[in-house]
């Protein structure tokens, strides 16, 4: 699996990966399927440093910040935290793996500008990120 986000929450951060091997050929996204996953994580992380020599498979790596959305800024967005989430389908907020209770929308992501190195959520769709606060579970799925 690919690290695509790390997104703050009030009681720590939800990192998210989905797979990016063989794109297309694994249900990356379905949140129950296994090819994508959201891990809650308390406290505060630090982002490892980089090799100094070896491969890395990133061609390239965005810092996102939070932007109050009634502030103009010449930045593209890429995303947005909280609220409800825009859907392209349909709603499918999926429930939680541990309580069954409905998760709670958490982020939106874009798939970026740049073609080269943004997300594959099939060509123009949308990243949807969900969290259960009791039991700290996440789940990552994307619609097109």
């Amino acid at each position: 699996m690919q690290f695509l986000a790390y997104l703050p929450l009030e009681v720590g951060v939800i990192a998210v990966f989905f797979c990016q091997n063989d794109p297309g050929m694994c249900d990356d996204w379905d949140a129950t399927s296994g090819a994508n996953r959201g891990f809650v994580f308390g406290g505060q992380l630090s982002a490892a440093t980089v090799p100094a020599q070896g491969e890395t498979l990133l061609g390239a790596v965005t810092s996102l910040r939070p932007h109050p959305a009634d502030t103009p800024t010449t930045e593209p967005v890429l995303g947005r935290l909280g609220g409800e989430p825009d859907w392209i389908q349909g709603d499918e907020t999926p429930g939680c793996p541990s309580c069954t209770a409905r998760m709670t929308f958490t982020a939106e992501l874009e798939e970026g500008s740049d073609f080269a190195t943004s997300a594959n959520f099939g060509g123009g769709g949308r990243g949807y990120v969900f969290h259960c606060h009791p039991c700290g579970a996440a789940a990552f799925l994307w619609q097109r």
